[in-house]
């Protein structure tokens, strides 16, 4: 099992920590900053839309359909821990989890 700060293997899926910047001006992965990599997105965090847009953000990073992408702690909160299931693709980022 592989492992960074940001993330970790479980069988093919990511366990990712992520700090979500919302009403950012773009949307973009940011730098691993405290064990947690920087995700900026433009929504703006009210009623689930961060999340839900998190979740077609990251999708597309990745090459995983958006609704398999589960949050598994941290869905009113910035820092989110993710399961994303077998990505077809790593962003720059995280290369060292390959």
């Amino acid at each position: 099992m592989a492992t960074t700060t940001a993330g970790r293997w479980e069988g093919p899926d990511l366990l990712l920590d992520v700090r979500v910047q919302p009403r950012a001006t773009r949307d973009k992965l940011g730098d691993i900053v405290a064990g947690r990599l920087k995700v900026y997105i433009t929504a703006p965090p009210v009623e689930g839309k961060a999340n839900a847009y998190l979740r077609r953000f990251l999708g597309k990073q990745f090459g995983v359909p958006p609704s398999r992408i589960e949050i598994l702690r941290g869905t009113t909160g910035r820092d989110k821990q993710l399961r994303i299931p077998s990505p077809k693709t790593l962003p720059p980022t995280l290369q060292a989890l390959s």
